[in-house]
């Protein structure tokens, strides 16, 4: 059976029954007609929103069906859950729970997509019916999977004991997509902090069970790859270091595998890099041996030319050492400790070969310097001087080890590099000699550049960060953190520090941690007359691109900008400058939240706008009321409430598949 040809018969008004969704899956997947395509497509959506898509979804999982109509089944299923929960009566959750873990355990050795499917439509589940309706979720998979209970969950006998590692693997599928379900789920805040505390809750079910499958001489390779993915998705879910580090220190025993090296890099770079592990000191002083530990592995993969290698340890101990500064300095009786991972990763910057060509690691440890020199500074002047006299030598080696680094090699090797590599040294070249210029204090604190060594070196980095995508660039959140200690007063100099947060505005989208140091500056700028167009501008590149990470910041901006709006700070352009950065800012913030802030924002404006309005014209009263009109107009230009909503709107029409077919 095929879709209507004729354009006159929709097909919308096909049956919906399994053979007709069937029909229309082999047309998607392999009708050549971009217009039948379509036609497919449209018609599989609305039937995955039917409410005979809790029936035809299983009807499609059956063994005898092509994986790709498999998949639309397990699909189907997981919307179903996610968008029309509320359509299933609250009888009949209990068989679908059995039905789930029954198919998930039919489809444990795949395919693949189909099961991951199946566990995501699962995990969705749980997360409609936790806490009250499903108390122990991740407890009762767990022993829905336990092969010496073939009856438990409704499983078949044969089905228990057909292959206990595919029922590991898919266990183990199971509870790594739980975290990432949440994750992805649109919840409200009280909610997804109910789900955050239920599921943290399990992690004392999951973490015995990974680490006795990591440690485990019976589990394949393939096991415990699934295990460490595991532990990074859980991680996610702001699994503390306090509760993980027994986990996170098995999964150094990986490293020693080539098999396993890459995803134990991850895991394990994945849960030292939480800021919030900061508090738990005791497990980051148990695993500073681990990483350094590594350090023959190291010379070794450098000796060999083995940069994957190179390259993943070092990631360890860049994030160990960048992350935990502060803290790992100010556990004095380990100093020595410290002192050894800022040495390996001093070995990690000056790594033999050519950036990128012969070596990729060096570039990964730039933003360290910065960081254990903002961290040192930070101390009383007593503590400093001790810091100083251990540390200043190792900063005086990474002087000759970055000019040795940002040497060119010989003409003829230099030739034989792709226009892609040049670039790329080129890059890596600036970094090197923006470390040099802003770790100088370090070694001599009296050295202090004059503004115009500052404002010169600013300009380059934001020239360059005009012209080219420098979000990779190590150096950036070094100098994100040095920016805000710069002394403004000279207007020269802050106009040049105002352009260059501009132009790093997308990086702070993608580091929204790093916006607290920054934004007060910002402001700091607004309110200056001689810094209009840089800071306004700045302001209004910061509003657009990291608007939704502004909320806890809106009242400041938004008091700020209203001040100098009434006072008059600023010309007529940058007014409207400043009302197209509020829009963006309103327009990320709840719904519930932006009348009331509108109200006070328009309120002067529009109170102006009446009094002028009732008095005699002239050129002066027009020129004022134009001028305002120019504000709102440039207000609700960037005002849009319906974005977000819209965008999730047109996410959820179309339905799931494995690749989705080119659409017009």
């Amino acid at each position: 059976m095929e879709l209507p040809a004729n354009p006159g018969d929709s097909p919308v008004e096909l049956e919906l029954t399994v053979e007709n969704v069937e029909s229309a899956l082999y047309q998607l997947y392999f009708d050549p007609d971009m217009e039948r395509k379509n036609e497919a497509q449209k018609w599989l959506t609305q039937a995955q929103a039917s409410a005979q898509a809790w029936q035809f979804c299983w009807a499609l999982l059956a063994p005898d069906k092509l994986p790709e109509v498999q998949f639309f089944g397990a699909s189907t299923l997981h919307t179903k859950v996610a968008r029309h929960w509320s359509d299933l009566p609250s009888d009949q959750h209990d068989s679908l729970r059995m039905q789930l873990l029954s198919h998930i355990l039919l489809f444990s050795s795949g395919p693949k997509m189909v099961l991951t499917r199946l566990c995501v439509a699962l995990a969705s589940m749980a997360l409609n019916l936790i806490p009250q309706a499903w108390s122990q979720p991740v407890a009762d998979m767990v022993r829905a999977f336990q092969p010496q209970k073939p009856d438990s969950e409704g499983s078949s006998g044969s089905e228990a004991t057909q292959d206990p590692q595919a029922h590991c693997l898919a266990l183990l599928e199971l509870l790594t997509v739980l975290p990432e379900e949440f994750q992805s789920r649109r919840l409200a805040q009280a909610r997804r902090a109910q789900l955050r505390e239920a599921l943290a809750g399990e992690w004392a079910v999951v973490c015995p069970l990974l680490r006795q499958l990591l440690q485990s001489q019976d589990s394949s390779n393939q096991v415990k790859e699934k295990v460490l993915r595991c532990l990074s998705s859980w991680t996610g879910l702001d699994v503390t270091l306090g509760d993980s580090h027994e986990l996170v220190q098995d999964c150094f025993t990986a490293l020693s595998n080539p098999e396993l090296f890459d995803s134990a890099v991850e895991t394990i770079v994945t849960a030292i890099s939480q800021p919030d592990s900061q508090r738990y000191t005791d497990a980051l002083v148990t695993l500073m041996p681990l990483v350094l530990g590594l350090h023959d592995q190291l010379k070794t993969a450098a000796r060999d030319g083995d940069m994957e290698s190179s390259h993943g340890i070092c990631r360890i101990a860049v994030a160990m050492g960048e992350t935990h500064s502060r803290v790992l300095l100010e556990q004095v009786e380990h100093w020595q400790e410290y002192l050894a991972l800022v040495n390996m990763i001093l070995f990690c910057t000056g790594i033999p070969g050519y950036y990128p060509v012969s070596e990729t690691t060096s570039s990964l440890t730039l933003t360290f310097w910065y960081t254990l020199q903002d961290d040192i500074l930070s101390f009383d002047e007593e503590k400093q001087a001790v810091y100083l006299q251990v540390y200043r030598p190792v900063y005086f080696q990474l002087v000759d080890v970055l000019l040795h680094k940002s040497h060119y090699p010989s003409q003829e090797e230099y030739a034989s590099w792709s226009s892609d590599d040049k670039e790329q040294f080129r890059i890596y070249r600036v970094d090197i000699s923006d470390t040099l210029m802003l770790g100088r204090q370090l070694m001599d604190p009296q050295l202090s550049a004059v503004w115009q060594d500052t404002e010169a070196l600013l300009f380059g980095f934001q020239s360059i960060a005009e012209t080219i995508d420098v979000n990779y660039s190590d150096v950036i959140p070094g100098l994100i953190g040095l920016i805000p200690r710069i002394n403004i007063s000279n207007v020269m100099l802050a106009d040049t520090v105002m352009y260059t947060i501009g132009s790093l505005a997308e990086w702070l989208a993608d580091h929204p941690v790093m916006l607290g140091g920054i934004l007060p500056m910002v402001l700091q700028g607004i309110v200056k007359p001689e810094l209009s167009v840089s800071s306004v501008s700045t302001l209004k590149r910061i509003c657009r691109e990291c608007r939704h990470d502004l909320s806890p910041y809106a009242q400041d901006v938004l008091t700020v900008s209203q001040d100098v709006l009434v006072k008059e700070i600023h010309k007529s352009s940058q007014c409207m400058w400043l009302m197209q950065a509020l829009g963006f800012l309103l327009s990320a913030l709840p719904v519930d939240e932006i009348l009331g802030r509108l109200h006070s924002l328009i309120t002067p404006h529009v109170q102006r706008l009446d009094t002028l309005a009732r008095q005699e014209p002239d050129p002066t009263n027009k020129q004022a009321i134009v001028h305002i009109l120019g504000m709102l107009s440039s207000l609700f230009t960037t005002l849009d409430i319906r974005h977000s909503d819209s965008s999730e709107s047109a996410s959820s029409q179309r339905p799931s598949a494995p690749q989705s077919p080119p659409t017009q």
